[in-house]
């Protein structure tokens, strides 16, 4: 609890799902939080909930990266907004959906970490990018997500590699939940589409992956990711339901 007292944090599409998980284990642990996201509605209402700053924008503007970077100087910067990618076949994409994630999610990975480098942020900041298991195991129904998702993992690791050659002393890791989360928006979908796919019930399906993930629990791991000093080193953490946390590296 102590290393969060005293901490700002910046968590980007925390209005919702798991992001709003991030949030609310941040804000329970003590930190002040900045919220950005595009919502307007859903920003009022958390904050007045649970008491946060937030600001109201797309994650993809460099402008508005370059704006909060800046103004709140975070020394907890969780990377988690992403664009819901288009669900279908390869063949049945077209091109605008197939290539949203990169749009979004890979394009405001790379101007946060960007400006949180060249500022710099303050030495001993974190800096969390959240991925996913389709980086690892493919997505064949979501058209460039499952890449978008492996380029923010190598976007992490980029960037620390930057960080240690220029001495700045911020930490940079990347999340990945190994699991559909079935309790959020883009996870039911998913679950639904794949669920189709293979002629079974939503409930078999998300079933496959063992115990089911709420977003209440990811937040807690990213809680424990950014609290515990056994995962200060590493880049990479993958969460399961079932298993916890473990290193990727």
């Amino acid at each position: 609890m102590q290393r969060f007292q005293g901490q700002r944090a910046v968590v980007t599409g925390g209005n919702r799902g798991l992001g709003l998980a991030m949030v609310e284990a941040l804000v329970a642990r003590g930190a002040r939080v900045t919220v950005v996201a595009r919502d307007a509605e859903r920003l009022k209402e958390i904050s007045t909930r649970l008491e946060v700053d937030v600001i109201q924008g797309d994650v993809a503007d460099e402008g508005l990266a370059r704006s909060v970077i800046a103004e709140v100087r975070p020394t907890l910067l969780l990377l988690n907004a992403g664009a819901s990618p288009g669900l279908a076949a390869l063949h049945e994409q077209t091109w605008e959906g197939f290539s949203r994630s990169w749009n979004t999610d890979v394009k405001a990975g790379f101007h946060w970490l960007q400006h949180a480098l060249r500022l710099p942020l303050a030495k001993g900041s974190r800096v969390l990018l959240s991925s996913s298991g389709a980086a690892i195991n493919g997505s064949p129904l979501s058209g460039g997500y499952a890449g978008a998702k492996r380029m923010i993992w190598f976007l992490a690791q980029y960037a620390s590699g930057v960080s240690k050659e220029l001495d700045l002393g911020i930490r940079v890791q990347v999340l990945v939940p190994r699991q559909i989360i079935g309790d959020t928006e883009h996870g039911r979908l998913a679950a639904e589409a794949y669920a189709k796919k293979k002629g079974v019930s939503v409930a078999e399906f998300l079933a496959g992956f063992g115990a089911p993930m709420a977003p209440k629990q990811v937040g807690e791991y990213v809680a424990t990711l950014l609290g515990d000093p056994k995962y200060d080193q590493g880049i990479a953490f993958g969460v399961k339901g079932d298993s916890g946390i473990a290193s990727l590296d």
